[in-house]
Parts: C-alpha cells; structure tokens; sequence
C-alpha cells in the first residue's frame, strides 16, 4: 500500500525527538511522500530545512489565520518573496496552510479576509495549488472561491462540512483533506458525509502532531498512523483500504504535479 501524508507538521517541536525514526517507520509501512505545511513566517525555513533534507518530503508556505496576531504586515512581503525564489523547487509544493477560522471568536473576521484573498492571489500569480484552513467558515470560503476562481485549486485540510459545501468544493476542483476526525465514532455527520464522498474527492492526511485518530485518543499524532486512519476512512466508505490508499494517492499526485 503506497500513501501520501498530504498535510502534516512534522517540523514541530513534538517530534524533535524521535523525527528521523519518525520518518524511517513511514517509509518501512509505505507513507512515501509528505506535505509540510508552514503556518507562520518564523517556521517557513524549518519546514524547508526538512523538506530538503529528506526524501518525500515537500515543503508548502503560508500565513494561518490561527496565528493571525502574530502576523506582521510585512510577512506577506515576505512570503511572495520566499515563494517566488523557491519557484520551480522540486519540493514547494503549495502555498498553505491559510484560510479562514471562524471557531476563535477573537480572530478579526476582516483581517483574516484580507489576508485570505491575498494569499490565494499569490497562489493564483504563482499557479500553486493551496492548502486550506476552514473552521466554521465554509460559506464564505466558498464565496471567496467563487469570486477569485484559481487556476490550480488544491485541498480543503481537514474537511468537516456538509454534503452540500463538499459538492461546492469539488464543483471548484478541490479535493477534500480526510484525516483522523472522521475516525471517532461521535463525529455522526461527518462520518455520513465521507461515506458518501466520490474516490475523485479525497486525499488523505494527518495534520500530526494534532487531530489524532480513534485508535490513539491523548496523544501525539503521527504520519505513521495513516494506514490505520485509511482503514477507518474505507471502512465508513464501503471499500477496501487499498482501493481508498490508490484513489488518494492518485489524486494527490495530479493535485500537485507529481509523476506517480
């Protein structure tokens, strides 16, 4: 079974520790290939660091609203200057994570709105797809989408929306990000919603060090986990795992430009 870690955050301090074992378990159980995914300026040249310094591992930059205090206007400068000298990288391989968090009652809606449409005109300038943060904030996402129209779209991380928002993002060319919330039996919705999705849709991921699945509550997550959480994922859908690692991968590769 081959899989692609499409989101994750192996540069953080949780796996400072054990990373390169980290990645050698992965590579032994077939998670051949991850996206790491910077989210403030101060983390970008770690993640690029790791990114080149091991094998399957691509590099994406962005400004996440989450962080949005820390957030300097000249960051943004400073992202299109880092995306345009890395342009062509083998290992860039999109511009995120960044989007809109409507969860956090103190993130200024209008900032994070600003700050999400430039960096999808980055992306659009650059023609990189994107890795999206979208918490409680599907209906503008969608209308932003709709209005700025990408040439490349990229993934929806972490999906958790309705059939309906899942349709609107697939009708723009994203697919959608599954990971380990849809493992816990209590995510009802959810778990309705990923039955019903389309192969063509999805691409799996970990967001680890966080969202850990059912099978290890409390703890670090981990890239390593993926196999499992394609497991639980195929299960909900009706298919073999193998048929779901395949589909994912598959889709992966096209999103971003990888020969498979």
């Amino acid at each position: 079974m081959r899989l692609i870690d499409t989101h994750n955050h192996l540069d953080f301090p949780d796996f400072d520790a054990d990373r390169a074992a980290v990645l050698a378990r992965c590579r032994a159980i077939g998670v051949g290939r991850q996206v790491l995914a910077g989210v403030y300026r101060a983390n970008w040249q770690r993640v690029w660091d790791l990114a080149c310094a091991e094998p399957g591992l691509y590099a994406a930059f962005g400004l996440h609203p989450v962080y949005l205090e820390q957030h300097r206007a000249a960051d943004l400068d400073d992202l299109g200057a880092w995306l345009q000298r890395l342009r062509g990288a083998d290992r860039l391989c999109a511009v995120g994570e960044f989007g809109l968090d409507y969860y956090l009652a103190e993130l200024d809606r209008e900032r994070q709105q600003t700050l999400f449409e430039a960096q999808l005109r980055l992306a659009a300038e650059l023609e990189l797809p994107v890795l999206l943060h979208v918490r409680r904030a599907h209906a503008a996402t969608i209308a932003t989408l709709k209005r700025l129209r990408l040439p490349r779209a990229g993934i929806v991380h972490a999906f958790a929306g309705s059939r309906e928002e899942a349709r609107e993002y697939l009708k723009l060319g994203f697919r959608l990000g599954l990971g380990g919330a849809p493992t816990w039996p209590q995510a009802n919705r959810l778990r309705q919603v990923v039955a019903g999705l389309p192969l063509e849709a999805v691409v799996l991921e970990t967001d680890a060090p966080d969202m850990a699945p059912a099978m290890h509550p409390g703890g670090r997550n981990s890239p390593e986990y993926l196999p499992e959480i394609c497991a639980a994922i195929a299960a909900l859908m009706g298919i073999e795992p193998e048929a779901l690692a395949e589909a994912s991968t598959r889709n992966a590769c096209e999103l971003f430009g990888w020969a498979d």
